[in-house]
């Protein structure tokens, strides 16, 4: 269980001077915050017993979209090293007078 925040012991101090026991004030924020929780998670769509599939999936496919970007990445630096490599190989080749491309126009 997590430490409580300083304002929920604020508040456990305070329901304490006024007579509420502080296992009755803890079981009942402890409550609340379930009902919030199964409440969000309602909100979202994601209370039936399919959400761990859900989520699941939904984690595999945020996976594979990474790593499609990872290797789109890799192949567009693989093919701006190849024609950064070509155009000097060809440039050399014409310079030193091994290949002759002719009047450009």
């Amino acid at each position: 269980m997590h430490e409580p925040s300083a304002s929920l012991q604020n508040i456990v101090h305070q329901a304490s001077e006024e007579g509420v026991g502080r296992e009755t004030l803890y079981h009942l924020i402890e409550k609340a915050t379930e009902e919030g929780a199964a409440r969000a998670l309602a909100d979202l769509g994601l209370q039936d017993c399919k959400a761990s599939g859900d989520l699941s999936e939904l984690r595999a496919l945020l996976e594979s979209w990474r790593e499609t970007r990872r290797t789109v990445r890799q192949i567009v630096l693989r093919w701006i090293i190849k024609i950064v490599l070509t155009s000097l190989i060809l440039g050399l080749a014409v310079k030193m007078k091994l290949l002759h491309l002719g009047p450009a126009f």
